[in-house]
């Protein structure tokens, strides 16, 4: 596999694996405190790790806060961002390294691939 290839499957993994944490962090303070997931957040976690695969900006993928194209339906969005609210910032205890990584993603400035996405969005608007 090409050296890109690698690097862009170590990004996605990392991101996924926030996710994950961020969602297990969630469903064990609200839903489940045994530390397995219940089934909602089953759900959501394998549709948030299914969008995350198939996003159209890799390798250079903003955070999904950011990102100009909201992937997520309605409903699926508004869950992962409640989930988010109550993870991110607990994150910094349950993995800096994560939270920092995830922190330095969202203050980079877009790829071109995203700034073409937003003009096309502003053009079309």
């Amino acid at each position: 596999m090409p050296k890109n290839g690698t690097a862009n499957n170590k990004h996605i993994l990392q991101e996924q694996e926030t996710v994950s944490r961020m969602i297990r962090i969630f469903c064990r303070a609200k839903h489940q405190p045994e530390g397995i997931l219940c089934a909602e957040c089953a759900d959501l976690q394998a549709y948030a790790l299914r969008r995350i695969e198939r996003c159209a900006f890799q390798p250079d993928k903003p955070t999904c806060g950011r990102c100009p194209v909201h992937c997520y339906r309605p409903e699926m969005r508004a869950r992962i961002r409640e989930v988010m609210r109550y993870s991110g910032p607990r994150m910094l205890m349950v993995s800096p390294a994560a939270a920092v990584r995830h922190l330095i993603r969202s203050l980079r400035k877009p790829s071109e691939k995203v700034r073409q996405a937003v003009q096309r969005q502003s053009d079309a608007a």
